[in-house]
């Protein structure tokens, strides 16, 4: 199995509002009505799914990507709207994911309150894109604990020219820490088209060989830092042309300096651990659900042992039963009495007192 956890959708970046220049950043309101794919559009999308599917990607998550704050009143979730859409294809999983891009005008305003949950909630997975030292801080540090809003990918810019934050070791292992990854997309080591959207913010270059160079030299820093653990392999790819199938993906993740199981785990069994994870924010604390026991069929339960009862605040032995049947606790030596004895024959006080002052002389005697 697997996955590929960003497959860019134009259409939704540009139905959910890109920034405007004449609009200083703000939002264009997508419009309620009427769809925001047309016929070609969705013959694209479909398009590249087919190629995905012969790849070899069983596990597809469309990608939206924001920028500045979210607000529920101006931004649609248009990829409900898609996956309606689309022909089924059996045996392939379809997620959503939603990407915020945090610089210094949404640090403080990007819309991850508890008021927007039910919002939020509409995506399978939530990522971050930091583009400074303190954006990059809250994302590793408050955005990874559980809640509601966690978000558990954190998406680097790597095609920069110069690398926007510095990557602590203190705020790397604290994120792994909490479950977080890193993603690497492969898009940015071809030269290829990346997300327009991500161009107009200024995480990403446009496609030529600066912008690959810049790319090879952020991974190789990024997988430095975190030693190849927590780290995810997507695409981001846009023109079918640059797509590769998973195994060429890890291939050429390995030039990084990752070793050949890390770099197929890459992408499939840290991909999965993710998505799991990510479905453990509509609960309360990271909690999945509770347990239930399934039992095969024709399975039979053994028969449950007898509970042993109380008898004088004691609980009965089986080691000595008494003529009821009820197994009583062991008596001490000391209550032992000679059951073949009769009543006449026991020893009375008088006699008793005596014996024991015969064997307190016996024993002054001895120690004379």
């Amino acid at each position: 199995m697997f996955f590929d956890l960003n497959v860019p959708i134009n259409a939704a970046a540009a139905a959910a509002g890109s920034s405007s220049k004449k609009g200083k950043g703000k939002q264009v309101q997508a419009s309620s009505s009427g769809s925001h794919f047309s016929a070609a559009q969705l013959s694209a999308i479909d398009a590249h799914l087919d190629l995905l599917v012969h790849l070899g990607y069983t596990v597809i998550c469309f990608n939206q990507t924001v920028h500045k704050k979210v607000d529920p009143k101006v931004h649609v979730n248009v990829l409900n709207e898609l996956l309606e859409k689309l022909k089924p294809r059996q045996g392939i999983l379809f997620l959503k994911r939603l990407s915020v891009i945090l610089d210094e005008d949404s640090e403080k305003g990007f819309g991850l309150i508890n008021a927007n949950t039910s919002y939020f909630n509409s995506y399978d997975i939530l990522s971050l894109i930091p583009t400074n030292q303190a954006t990059f801080a809250v994302a590793c540090l408050t955005h990874t604990l559980p809640s509601p809003l966690t978000t558990h990918v954190i998406s680097i810019p790597l095609t920069l020219p110069r690398f926007p934050f510095h990557l602590k070791h203190t705020l790397i292992r604290t994120a792994i820490k909490n479950g977080a990854v890193f993603e690497i997309n492969y898009v940015g080591a071809l030269g290829g088209e990346s997300d327009p959207v991500l161009i107009q913010a200024g995480v990403a270059e446009t496609n030529g060989g600066s912008a690959k160079r810049n790319w090879w030299a952020a991974a190789q820093e990024l997988v430095r830092v975190t030693k190849g653990k927590g780290l995810i392999v997507s695409g981001g790819v846009v023109a079918q042309a640059d797509m590769r199938a998973p195994r060429d993906v890890a291939n050429l993740i390995t030039l990084l300096g990752l070793p050949q199981d890390a770099a197929h785990a890459a992408c499939t069994s840290t991909p999965k651990s993710l998505i799991l994870r990510a479905q453990t924010r509509r609960t309360f604390r990271a909690v999945f659900s509770e347990p239930e026991l399934v039992l095969p069929k024709g399975y039979t339960a053994p028969p449950a042992a007898p509970l042993e009862p109380i008898v004088n605040g004691n609980v009965a032995s089986s080691a000595n039963p008494d003529s009821k049947g009820v197994r009583r606790k062991r008596p001490r030596e000391d209550d032992i009495v000679d059951a073949s004895l009769k009543p006449s024959q026991a020893p009375s006080a008088s006699e008793s007192a005596e014996a024991s002052q015969d064997n307190s002389k016996k024993k002054r005697k001895k120690q004379k």
